[in-house]
């Protein structure tokens, strides 16, 4: 799985090059974009689902983990269909709302409830997909409203993932990263152009 995500990063790399405007992005065709963003949610997803896949072939055989692995990136792709279809492009201060929105959100009930079930590693793919949206929504809500095609942004976002699925919560952590998110929004708000890379100096190449 390891391998899998490395050669899915080093491919997003590759199709995304060029590709970011910031709040502005262009998404693009529906069959470019879902084969990009398929390969962004194995890249940004799978190494944090390791530990609930090994559990789940050592406690249904090796050949359930594929099936395991394949449902929860699944239903990472279903929402990526939704963002595609709610998408538009837009400027820094629905940006800027968005984030502090999503900084908000980690501060909730719903958000630890969410997050303790993406970490019990002893369920269906399914399952355990949608927990982790729930848990990731906010996260990922960030990475779409400041650049969605952009391969920092998405590095950033996927190692906080990372760490909520790997790491126990912790409120000296987990209030203090709340804040900072809350503090990114307010900044986009006061001084977009002070984010690097969220205002393009150029014209992106057009998507295909």
């Amino acid at each position: 799985m390891l391998a899998a995500a490395l050669v899915t990063w080093l491919v997003t790399v590759q199709r995304m090059r060029g590709m970011d405007a910031g709040p502005g992005t262009d998404l693009g065709s529906l069959g470019w974009y879902v084969g990009v963003w398929v390969t962004m949610m194995a890249a940004m997803m799978l190494p944090g689902a390791v530990p609930a896949v090994l559990q789940r072939s050592r406690s249904g055989g090796v050949f359930t983990a594929p099936v395991f692995a394949g449902t929860y990136v699944a239903i990472w792709a279903i929402v990526g269909i939704a963002v595609y279809v709610l998408y538009r492009p837009h400027g820094t201060v629905a940006a800027g709302v968005v984030v502090i929105a999503a900084g908000v959100y980690e501060l909730t009930p719903i958000k630890r409830h969410f997050r303790l079930r993406c970490r019990d590693q002893g369920r269906s793919g399914l399952v355990f997909g949608l927990d982790c949206v729930g848990s990731s929504i906010g996260l990922m809500a960030i990475l779409v409203v400041v650049g969605v095609m952009s391969v920092a942004w998405m590095a950033v976002i996927a190692v906080v993932i990372v760490a909520q699925k790997i790491l126990p919560t912790r409120a000296v952590i987990d209030i203090p990263l709340a804040f900072a998110i809350v503090g990114l929004g307010i900044l986009i708000l006061a001084d977009p152009s002070a984010i690097p890379g969220l205002i393009p100096p150029t014209v992106p190449t057009p998507m295909m």
